[in-house]
Parts: C-alpha cells; structure tokens; sequence
C-alpha cells in the first residue's frame, strides 16, 4: 500500500530539497570517514597482526555497521532524526580516536574497536537517503533519495584525498594523522546535519498509534519486492566488490590496474544518482529497479566471459550502475509501503536485513573465491538476482488490473 502522506510535508518540496542537499553534503564526508576505514585498516592489521588476520578490522567495520541499524530507527523514532545523526557522528570521531591510539600503541584490539564504531557510524548514514524522503512530497521522494546518494560519489574522492595528504604527518606512525583527520571530518559532518529541519514524528505518532504490527506491515508482497531487491542488489554487489582486487592480481593484473578498477566502479555506483530520481519519476520505482537488477545480471555475465582487464573494469562499472538503479528503486519502494508513524522501525529492519546479507557476503567473499575461484563468485550473482527480478515481475503482474 502506498504510505499515508506526512502531514507536515511541504508540498513545494523547498524543505525537502533544502534538506536533500544538505543530507547529499553529509553523506559525502561521511562516506569519506568508510572510505578511510576501508582503504587503511587492512594494511594497518596486517602490519600489527599479519597478513591471515588483515581483513578482520574491515569485516568488524561490515559487523557494525549491520548491527547499527537497529538501535538506528529505535533512537530516530524516540529522539527523532537529528539524534540519530549526532549518536552516529560521535561514533565516527570516536572511530578515528581510537584508529589513531591503534597505530600509536600498535594494538590490534583499538584498531578493530575503531573500525567497529565506524561500522556503526556507517549504519547512521545510511540512514541519510530515508531521512531526504521525510519531508518530501510522493513525487519527490525518489530525487531527494537519489540526491542523498550522488553525495557519496565525493566521498570516492573525500577520502582517498584525505588518506593521501595526511598519510605521513605524523612519522613514524603511518596513518596516524589520518586518523585524526577522520575524526576531524566526522565532526565537520555532524556540523553540517544541525543545518536540516526534520520533524519529530512524535505528535503524529499520538495521533496516529504506534502503528500496525511489523509482521503485519512485512506481508505486504511489495515490501516484500522492495527488501529482497535491496538484499540482492547490495549483497552481491558487495560479494563481487569484495573479491575483484583479489582476483585481478591472481590473473596477473596490477595493483593500479584494481584501484583504477576499484574508483571506476564506485563512480559507477554513485554518479547515476544525478539522474536515478528523474528516470524513476518518469518510468517508475518497479521498472528501474529491474533494469538495475538486469544490468547487475550483464555485469555477471562479462565476467564470466573473460579475465581481460577491460572485462574486469567492464563487470566493476555494471556492477556500479545496476547497484543505483536496484538499490534507489528498492529504498523508493520501501517508503511507498509504510505510514509515516511505521517508518523508523520499517527502514531499520530494511536496512538489518540488506546490511546483514552484505555482512554475509563480506565474510564469504574470499573463502568463496579462494576455494572455487572467480568464475564462481561471478557465477553466483546470477541466481540471486534472478530471484529478486522473478519476484518484482510477478507482484507487478498480480497488481495490474484484470480486464473485465
């Protein structure tokens, strides 16, 4: 069922937009803050631990970040959004803090305590592409979810900047300063969320009750759609994400070569997000969320037709694009199906769900690939994605309206 209109949404969308722009600003420092994590935490374990513990810190980031999103939409709901953000921007200063006493003490312990508070920092932001839809009319909610995503395009560029400018402020203790350059930015994101206007839901929630049960709201079969594309879209996305750089160097490719491979895919995913809204508004949530799911499936299949460098950048980029159609379409289906007194505890679930496959598919990325090799990874991307568009296909089939 479609949600029941926000009684204080601003039907010329100028808070919505204003709030749009200021979430897409947010979520591009945030998305710097992962991208440090990410892009650090493996070289920094592996100096402190060895190379067969060097992904730990990152799987406990994905750890995190899964287990935030329910404790996510409990604050948001009690507190209302703005609370939400500031928890979650003082998770990501706290992240930074204690990366940086990891390095100085040379502790594993602190550098696996850090990536698991930017786990949980990442499962606030999010958050951000619900928040835009808050205040926006039906129409408008996929551009203000789409705008909140083309933010973490600059986040590609935030936060290997970052990383590459304060690498070695502070020597000998390689990351150290960017560290604390992390949660620097982290604050400066927290700054920035004070400048939205989101309002509390709490008087519509009186209003209105606590809403319908959520074994109730969950068998709605479109909600249903909207979950199992989300879980599809990003869990696959991630597993291949995950196992590309590996196996681009197992076949001989560079280490430039997969970091090429690697920012080209994550401008995939993010820059359709200019556009995502518009193509949504004109041919429809379900309609763009199976050709993200199709695009994915092509992406699959390139990689299986080869091992050449173009096909490996080739899968990253339909990888990308098919992520932003699947997963915005997804996000715009999932605020089509609750009341506006449902919606905090509606998308925390959502999102536990999709981030619990992606904590999956984190942790299995490479047992997978190391035992069965690159054509299985790609090999498994086609059936789950099948699914999820057998699925949309039939619920749209099933709501048309039959001839008399």
């Amino acid at each position: 069922m479609s949600a029941i209109a926000e009684p204080l949404v601003d039907t010329s969308d100028r808070l919505a937009k204003r709030n749009a722009l200021v979430l897409a600003v947010a979520q591009a420092l945030a998305g710097g803050n992962s991208i440090v994590i990410v892009g650090t935490a493996g070289i920094v374990g592996a100096s402190l631990a060895g190379k067969e513990y060097a992904t730990v810190p990152v799987s406990t980031y994905v750890l995190g970040m899964w287990i935030g999103t329910l404790p996510v939409g409990i604050i948001a709901k009690k507190f209302g959004r703005i609370a939400a953000f500031e928890m979650g921007a003082l998770c990501g200063a706290i992240a930074g803090i204690l990366c940086c006493l990891a390095v100085l003490h040379a502790s594993f312990a602190l550098l696996c305590g850090g990536s698991f508070f930017a786990g949980l920092y990442a499962s606030v932001h999010q958050s951000y592409r619900f928040a835009a839809a808050d205040t926006a009319s039906d129409a408008f909610k996929p551009r203000a979810i789409s705008w909140v995503m083309a933010g973490g395009l600059f986040s590609a560029f935030v936060g290997p900047q970052l990383v590459i400018f304060t690498k070695d402020l502070w020597q000998p203790f390689l990351f150290a300063a960017s560290y604390l350059a992390q949660a620097g930015v982290a604050v400066l994101s927290g700054l920035v969320l004070l400048a939205t206007r989101i309002p509390r839901p709490v008087q519509a929630a009186r209003r209105m009750g606590e809403g319908r049960p959520l074994a109730q709201i969950f068998r709605q079969p479109r909600l249903i759609v909207a979950v199992v594309c989300g879980v599809a879209s990003y869990s696959m996305m991630n597993l291949v994400m995950t196992s590309a750089p590996v196996a681009m160097l197992d076949c001989q490719h560079s280490v430039t070569d997969a970091t090429l491979g690697l920012q080209w895919h994550v401008v995939g995913m993010y820059a359709p997000s200019f556009f995502t809204g518009a193509l949504i508004a004109r041919f429809g949530t379900d309609r763009m969320a199976g050709l993200g799911l199709a695009i994915i499936a092509v992406g699959a299949l390139v990689a299986l037709a080869g091992i050449s460098i173009w096909h490996f950048w080739t899968t990253l980029i339909l990888l990308g694009v098919g992520w932003n159609f699947a997963f915005v379409g997804a996000t715009a289906l999932v605020t089509q199906c609750h009341r506006p007194n449902e919606r905090n505890k509606v998308q925390a679930v959502n999102d536990f769900l999709v981030f619990g496959s992606m904590a999956i598919g984190s942790f299995s990325s490479g047992k997978l690939l190391a035992s069965y090799g690159w054509d299985m990874v790609a090999g498994v991307v086609l059936p789950s994605v099948a699914v999820a568009g057998v699925l949309l296909l039939a619920v749209n089939l099933l709501a048309r309206p039959r001839a008399a």
